[in-house]
């Protein structure tokens, strides 16, 4: 099964607004691929709280390609796989919310939240934020830069399913008592659960 890990970065408060999409993509319990993408987003607005954030300027994206052009592009490969993010309630309202703005029905993908299996995984740590977990695995990580967030978010769910002896998140999940989210034409489910005592199983694939 293929896995896409994803990270958003928002131009301001609206979750409408994104800048920057970053896509590691999983195969066989491996990141085989990572890409980013700059946005122009619908309106034009950048708040110097983002800026300081992330760093993107108007300057960056003034000739990037709109939100519809960049989901024609990621679409079709999105398609049939499963979409992980870490706080993916942040990054799927990201994904519904610009969808609306477009008006575009939702890709059809179920989702699962990292940061909700690592506090159930890791429940002894400081707390679930994405640079906390990757210092703890010793994942290189740009914070905030988009495709190094993703890839950062990708390596995580290894190490998290390898802690219960699975190949990949997708069948660790059962074990945190996580259920999927899914999205589809312009109805969503959201990602749920996270809190089952853990059980190892024998390891398996994706």
């Amino acid at each position: 099964m293929r896995v896409a890990a994803i990270d958003f970065e928002t131009a301001n408060e609206q979750r409408s607004s994104p800048c920057a999409i970053g896509v590691a993509w999983l195969e066989d319990g491996l990141v085989v691929d990572v890409t980013t993408h700059l946005i122009r987003p619908p309106e034009m607005r950048f708040s110097r709280f983002n800026i300081a954030i992330h760093g993107i300027t108007p300057d960056d994206v003034e000739n990037a390609p709109a939100f519809p052009e960049i989901m024609e592009i990621l679409g079709p490969r999105l398609r049939g796989a499963t979409v992980i993010a870490h706080n993916a309630a942040f990054d799927m309202s990201v994904l519904r919310s610009t969808c609306d703005v477009y008006d575009l029905d939702y890709p059809d993908v179920s989702y699962l939240c990292t940061m909700k299996a690592a506090q159930t995984a890791l429940p002894d740590t400081a707390n679930a934020k994405l640079n906390t977990l990757c210092a703890h695995f010793g994942i290189p990580l740009k914070h905030h830069d988009a495709g190094s967030d993703a890839e950062g978010c990708a390596r995580l769910s290894l190490e998290l399913a390898r802690a219960v002896d699975q190949q990949c998140i997708t069948r660790a999940a059962p074990l945190w008592g996580l259920a999927p989210g899914r999205l589809w034409g312009r109805s969503y489910t959201p990602c749920t659960g996270g809190t089952r005592r853990l059980r190892r199983r024998s390891a398996s694939s994706c």
